[in-house]
This record gives structure tokens, sequence and C-alpha cells, in this order.
């Protein structure tokens, strides 16, 4: 039986999308959301255009993710929200560990004493534990974090490709 050997290095590098994360992670902040570009530029019809070849595309795509680095974060988050929100038994489950350490926290290392019984932080952690792991794992995070992946690369590749750079940008380049 013979294995496909894809050579992964050569179809990344091809992007060259290297210079676009240091510039994207040198930003704080602050900066990072003041260079969030109007929707009606975001969302520009006029500016759709099926890319002649690959070299455009590429060209297109080191433009775009760096130019809407914001506006693609926004569209991840949104998208990060969508999938929380239709996975109801996961965002229960986050939602419960959080409001657990967050309470167990609040005791400061004392038992927690009800009444009728007591239980140490130890005691908590692990009812914690038994209930918030397994109700993770049928919560299928796996498959949202995959179709959170997916949709995020191909609403954002997508848009990076298909939007062509403005006038003077793509005169500026030719003119080098």
């Amino acid at each position: 039986m013979s294995y496909i050997n894809i050579p992964l290095d050569a179809l990344t590098s091809r992007l060259n999308l290297n210079g676009v994360s240091e510039q994207v992670r040198s930003q704080s902040f602050g900066q990072r959301f003041a260079n969030l570009k109007p929707i009606s530029e975001f969302l520009d019809l006029k500016r759709l255009s099926k890319p002649a070849n690959f070299a455009e595309v590429q060209s297109r795509v080191n433009y775009n993710v760096g130019y809407f680095s914001t506006n693609y974060l926004g569209v991840a988050l949104m998208l990060g929200v969508y999938s929380l929100l239709t996975n109801l038994t996961l965002l229960f489950d986050i939602i419960f560990v959080g409001a657990g350490l967050f309470g167990i926290k609040k005791l400061n290392g004392r038992d927690l004493d009800v009444g009728f019984a007591r239980a140490t932080t130890s005691q908590l952690y692990t009812g914690l534990l038994i209930i918030g792991v397994p109700l993770f794992f049928w919560a299928r995070p796996i498959g949202t974090a995959l179709w959170l992946v997916g949709a995020t690369g191909v609403t954002i590749l997508g848009h990076a490709s298909f939007m062509d750079k403005p006038i003077d940008t793509a005169f500026s380049e030719e003119a080098v």
C-alpha cells in the first residue's frame, strides 16, 4: 500500500504568512482595535473579483490578512460565539466548571458546610472533575473546535482571496 506524501512546508511557504503574523503579534490590544476597518470597506462588493492565478491569490491574501486583521479577528470571535450558542451542552459545561472553580476559590481553603454535610475543597474539586470532564467530552468539543477552525479558515481565506486590493496599492506595486 503506497502512501501519499504531501510536503506541507511547500504548500504553506507559498502563502508566506510569516510577516503578517509578526505584524499582528507586535501590536497591542488597543492598537489592534484602532485598526478596525469600517464595515462598508470590509464588505465592499465592488472590489470582489475572481483572481486570475495562484500568484494573485497569494498577493491578495498577504495584503488583505494584514490590512483586515482586526476585522478577521472579529469574524473569528463571532463564529466562536455562534459555535458555543449552537452547542449548548459545551456552553453549559464551560459555565458550570468556571462557576464551580470560582465558588471553590471563594471558600479560601475552608470546608463547605451546608448543615447536614461537610465537604473539603479536595472533595469539591474531585466532584467538579467527576461531573465536568465526562460532560465536556459528551458535548463534543473536538467537533466544535474543528468546525470553528474550518469555518474561520474558509471565511477568512475566501474573503481575503476574492477581495481585490485597492487601486492605489495595485498601481504602487507595479511601479516598483
